[in-house]
């Protein structure tokens, strides 16, 4: 694996750490959350000038499904984050309070939206390089060879983790939390950080495992009819 490679993945592995800790607003508080947004803003500038070359790339080359989806999916994921990181600046009132806005209820609104809507496409984005992932983590690893029980295995706890994704995803009304703002939010007094931690990488399960496995049933698709 080369050096920029492993930047990368490190990169995009302390961002979705990050963004799950911004999720957690109830558990961190807002000064912890804004310091920590402010060093997911530094990353994810970083990751566009790293995949700086994607962009410039985008209108050669074939444009296959998989390729189409996963430039509007990217443009999406900016944009949502985009949104995200400016309202957040606007409605800041620790670290950029000598801002003055107007009507932030609306600033706060599209804060959150897009911070669940920018959560679910970074999964799915996740999913896209899932098998990438898997990749490297065997290089990194020295695992060469393949082992149909390691293979169930995984596919077992794939399943598990949908099936209590989907669980937990009705528990915290992610669906509501997605189209209808509440400014005090669905919040249990009981809730802790471990099971926080649980439900949220649970809910990203669901559409990493359903994007991987989805493409892979597409390519075997394409595969046959060749």
């Amino acid at each position: 694996m080369s050096r920029m490679v492993l930047i990368k993945l490190i990169i995009d592995l302390v961002m979705t750490i990050l963004m799950l800790v911004e999720m957690a607003y109830y558990i961190t508080g807002n000064r912890v959350h804004e310091n920590v947004g402010v060093t997911l803003l530094g990353l994810f500038i970083a990751h566009i000038f790293l995949n700086r070359r994607w962009f410039s790339s985008l209108l050669q080359g074939k444009h296959n499904f998989r390729r189409i989806l996963q430039i509007g999916l990217n443009i999406l994921f900016l944009a949502a984050m985009a949104v995200m990181m400016v309202s957040g600046i606007l409605i800041s009132s620790d670290l950029f309070p000598f801002i003055p806005v107007k009507n932030d209820m609306i600033f706060r609104q599209m804060h959150v939206q897009m911070a669940y809507w920018g959560f679910i496409i970074m999964a799915v984005h996740i999913g896209f390089s899932w098998g990438m992932i898997l990749n490297s983590v065997r290089r990194m690893t020295g695992i060469t060879g393949i082992s149909r029980i390691r293979t169930m295995g995984l596919r077992i706890l794939a399943v598990l983790i949908v099936f209590y994704g989907v669980y937990a995803s009705f528990e915290r009304e992610i669906g509501s939390k997605l189209t209808i703002y509440n400014p005090f939010g669905s919040w249990s007094n009981d809730d802790s950080a471990i099971k926080f931690v649980i439900d949220y990488l649970s809910i990203m399960g669901i559409y990493i495992s359903g994007t991987h496995y989805a493409l892979k049933f597409v390519q075997q698709q394409g595969q046959r009819q060749i």
